[in-house]
């Protein structure tokens, strides 16, 4: 039988995993959209940047709720998989990637609105091909962006509550985080068990949030 401490390691490896493969896949995702975003005259910019900023005022258990609608084995995505995405790990990554999107692409928009197109144009006069203009010359300029989306991102995908509850359950081993994890301790009446993983996720939250003010002051863009 399982002790407390290995089930609340396996929700932090869990936790750990999904917060990686969830910022990994708004980085490939987001970039170029964030990039789209700062630069784009199109009038479908605010209804894009509107539904990207949507997590943030939306109830997480109404975001939960459509998400595991389109996940169930009749809903648009689950009948492209053939069966259903609920309450499996697959299903928490496209979650959390809804959920988190605003905190990885809203960094990069920013960034990237503060480097511009100048540089990106030089990079071109110089017959840069737009891939390697994009890597060694826009990239490293928005550095800051690039560490905050990561940081912000990874820290929120950790914190998850309402859309994991609704999307995952609480599988041990393959849905249970970190946050479902000290809800069931406090439901027990477990209460030093919750305070010491709430202690634990206090403390990393406050050093994201130092780790982002740091890079932002270290990390100025300046764009020539």
């Amino acid at each position: 039988m399982e002790t407390l401490i290995d089930l609340d390691l396996s929700a932090l490896w869990v936790s750990v995993r999904l917060a990686t493969i969830t910022v990994l896949v708004l980085l490939i995702v987001g970039t170029p959209l964030a990039w789209w975003l700062a630069h784009t005259t199109s009038r479908l910019r605010p209804i894009v940047e509107a539904a990207v900023a949507l997590p943030i005022v939306l109830p997480p258990t109404v975001l939960g709720f459509y998400i595991l609608v389109a996940l169930g084995p009749h809903g648009p995505l689950g009948q492209l998989a053939n069966l259903s995405l609920a309450f499996t790990f697959t299903g928490l990554v496209i979650a959390s990637v809804f959920y988190s999107m605003p905190f990885v692409i809203q960094p990069l928009q920013s960034a990237f609105e503060a480097v511009g197109k100048a540089p990106l144009e030089a990079a071109w006069s110089l017959r840069a091909s737009p891939w390697d203009a994009f890597l060694t010359v826009i990239s490293p300029i928005a550095l800051r962006g690039y560490i905050s989306a990561i940081v912000l991102g990874f820290a929120h995908t950790m914190g998850e509550f309402g859309v994991v509850l609704m999307v995952g359950g609480s599988i041990p081993g393959q849905t249970r985080v970190l946050s479902t994890t000290i809800f069931e301790h406090v439901e027990v009446m477990e209460y030093a068990q919750a305070h010491a993983i709430s202690a634990v996720m206090l403390a990393f939250s406050f050093l994201v949030l130092l780790v982002v003010y740091i890079t932002n002051r270290r990390f100025p863009i300046h764009v020539s």
